[in-house]
């Protein structure tokens, strides 16, 4: 939770649902930061456009009309309205703490930091769930490894027990041919 001057707290998942996943980045929205920092989005984008210097492509970068089509189709934005008519800019990770060091109130700063932590735990989550998918890849590989040599178990023992049958069909037998008396 994150107290800013106005002490408003803002849970975890409010900040995260404003996370994105566009262009293989995770990224916020200019409009949604400027909410959550308790500004007007043109005052955001005011200070981004005065510190471009500051803000290289892999820290923010514009949307494409077919990016926004994409967000408002997965309802991530209500309507293209909500966007005032401008194409959005997005922050990574690294474009937010910058923005911390642009927009210069206290909120900001305090905000700023809470969402680099939810972005460093989402990191973490990601890596553990990683090794927790490596880890059964690897049961399953040693499982189908194991089930295919039980299989072959099976394969020998059909083989085995077809063999005894055949080996007890020829004992059962009576020999064909005749038997001269006097042997016995």
């Amino acid at each position: 939770m994150v107290k800013g001057p106005s002490q408003l707290a803002i849970p975890d998942e409010i900040i995260t649902n404003k996370i994105y996943q566009i262009r293989d980045k995770k990224v916020m929205l200019d409009r949604d930061l400027a909410s959550l920092y308790d500004i007007e989005a043109i005052r955001l984008r005011e200070q981004v456009k005065r510190n471009l210097k500051r803000f290289p492509e892999n820290f923010m970068f514009q949307l494409s009309e077919k990016e926004v089509d994409i967000l408002v189709s997965q309802n991530a934005i209500p309507s293209r309205k909500q966007l005032g008519g401008y194409l959005p800019y997005a922050f990574t990770e690294h474009g937010i703490l910058m923005l911390a060091n642009v927009i210069k109130n206290e909120r900001a700063i305090k905000v700023s930091i809470r969402i680099i932590e939810i972005f460093v735990r989402m990191r973490e989550m990601l890596l553990a769930y990683k090794d927790i998918l490596h880890k059964l890849e690897e049961i399953e590989r040693k499982y189908t490894d194991h089930d295919q040599k039980i299989m072959l178990i099976f394969e020998y023992l059909k083989q085995l027990e077809a063999s005894k049958q055949q080996d007890m069909e020829q004992k059962n037998r009576k020999p064909i041919g005749f038997k001269s008396p006097g042997k016995a």
